[in-house]
């Protein structure tokens, strides 16, 4: 008889909450994490100087509020505070303008003059049902949803912004801007299906919910689903790479939060499985860039100091010739860059009076080029004078970022290519997406569905199928 009943590697957002899920079913569980350190995408760590504490991948948080797993974990419980911008977005363009999704759609409605009806038009109906709207996106894509007509409303915004109609309800460029600067989270190029669902998604979310930053730092997030799994017995390694499944203690469950590429490598699976996992495409990349500031940025759109999240890439025809030259594996003069800005509501993340800033570049996949320049001046672009601002700066190269956390395939943060087929299909073109050919073994990393984000669903839907086939416990809510 096995000393543990299930086993989880990898020990970010999505391995932990596998490991919540199923230590709060009273099984015991033990979590192998290769790095020094637990947080995986949500880590957080002094990159620049002394004091100034920085997020090493995720840093706003725009499916954190509303997913159904952290919505029932409770984060405030244990002792997490999300905090929301008054913007949880801007999108600067030139000139000093700039288009504000505050997080009250009538507002940032009302700030779009002659396309404000057209954007309550397109996000008012989102906006009312978006619990529904939350559930098909972060479903496991295999099932009916529960609210057709919210299922029904989204699909055709879905078609309208993911064609070459996608331009046709607005008159303006900041709109249509604002959105495609969301939609770009995608790392695929604006105007495809999965780029538009990603957009009108997060953007929904921001005027739901809120984009929240945690006080202190994403590492706050996993420390509290880590204290969760020990405090119920779990025990947690770090440092202990695992590359395969015989180096793990027997268990009757064994959840993997892994990437396909190194899920092949760990057993000797059926070949039609195999050919799935090595034919799995990763996508284009992001080059990270950290900065301590003396003090805030000086954007030229003075609204853009309340927003939490910011996109920088100009208007709609810029940004898609930008992100089409990237997936086309070749590195943009003037890349879109995307900025968090912690300090607008987290005043415990630099000295007093200073800042930290978040940025990352869009570049081809597997890139080892340091960007950090192009990514100062197109700051500086729509902030003149930020240079004066700037007391350190640290960069992560694409290919960097992989060897600091192996499930960003050549600096694919999002674990795969977003395409139509890879949404649905992530990892292998089966009914249930989590399960392996072994029974037992489970795939839980974000290259299951619904795929990128801290939201912690895959690793809590994979949990509940090992939690049923393995232990005939059937799971009501959602963590």
């Amino acid at each position: 008889m096995s000393t543990v009943d299930a086993v989880v590697v990898g020990a970010g957002p999505n391995g932990l909450a596998a490991a919540v899920t199923l230590a709060k079913a009273g099984l015991r569980v033990e979590v192998f994490e290769a790095a020094a350190t637990i947080g995986g995408g949500a880590r957080t760590a002094e990159a620049t100087l002394p004091g100034f504490r920085h997020d090493v991948c995720s840093a706003a948080h725009p499916m954190a509020l509303a997913s159904p797993f952290f919505r029932s974990f409770d984060l405030a419980a244990h002792g997490v505070r999300m905090l929301v911008p008054e913007a949880s977005y801007a999108h600067p363009l030139d000139g000093g303008r700039a288009g504000m999704a505050w997080h009250d759609l009538d507002r940032t409605a009302d700030g779009l003059g002659a396309d404000g009806r057209a954007w309550r038009g397109l996000f008012g109906p989102l906006v009312r049902r978006w619990e529904a709207v939350t559930g098909l996106a972060m479903s496991d894509l295999r099932r009916p949803p529960t609210d057709f007509t919210a299922a029904i409303r989204f699909g055709l915004r879905l078609a309208e912004q993911g064609s070459p109609l996608w331009n046709v309800r607005f008159a303006g460029d900041v709109a249509p801007a604002m959105l495609t600067g969301v939609a770009a989270h995608a790392i695929t190029p604006p105007r495809r299906l999965t780029a538009a669902g990603v957009g009108l998604l997060l953007a929904t979310l921001g005027h739901a919910v809120g984009w929240a930053i945690p006080r202190g730092g994403s590492q706050s997030i996993v420390d509290a689903m880590a204290e969760f799994v020990t405090a119920r017995g779990g025990v947690i390694h770090t440092g202990r790479m695992v590359t395969s499944l015989r180096e793990l203690p027997p268990a009757r469950a064994t959840l993997l939060d892994v990437t396909p590429r190194a899920l092949s490598h760990m057993a000797d699976w059926p070949a039609r499985y195999d050919r799935a996992l090595r034919r799995f495409r990763y996508g284009a990349a992001a080059c990270k860039v950290d900065y301590a500031l003396s003090g805030p940025v000086p954007w030229a759109a003075a609204d853009c100091a309340k927003a939490g999240t910011l996109h920088l890439v100009g208007d709609r025809a810029e940004a898609v010739a930008v992100e089409t030259e990237v997936a086309a594996g070749r590195h943009a003069e003037r890349p879109y860059v995307l900025v968090v800005q912690p300090g607008v509501v987290d005043p415990t993340r630099a000295p007093e009076g200073a800042h930290t800033l978040y940025a990352y570049a869009h570049v081809p996949h597997g890139s080892a080029v340091d960007v950090g320049d192009a990514v100062t001046r197109q700051i500086a672009r729509f902030a003149p004078g930020f240079q004066d601002v700037v007391l350190a700066r640290h960069v992560t190269t694409a290919a960097d970022s992989e060897r600091i956390n192996p499930n960003h395939v050549g600096g694919d943060i999002a674990a795969g290519a977003v395409s139509p087929r890879q949404t649905v299909f992530r990892p292998a073109p089966r009914w249930n997406p989590f399960a392996t050919p072994t029974p037992g073994v489970y795939l839980c990393s974000s290259s299951t569905p619904p795929g990128p984000g801290v939201h912690g669903m895959c690793g809590y839907q994979a949990a509940r199928h090992a939690l049923r086939d393995r232990f005939g416990v059937v799971t009501t809510s959602t963590a």
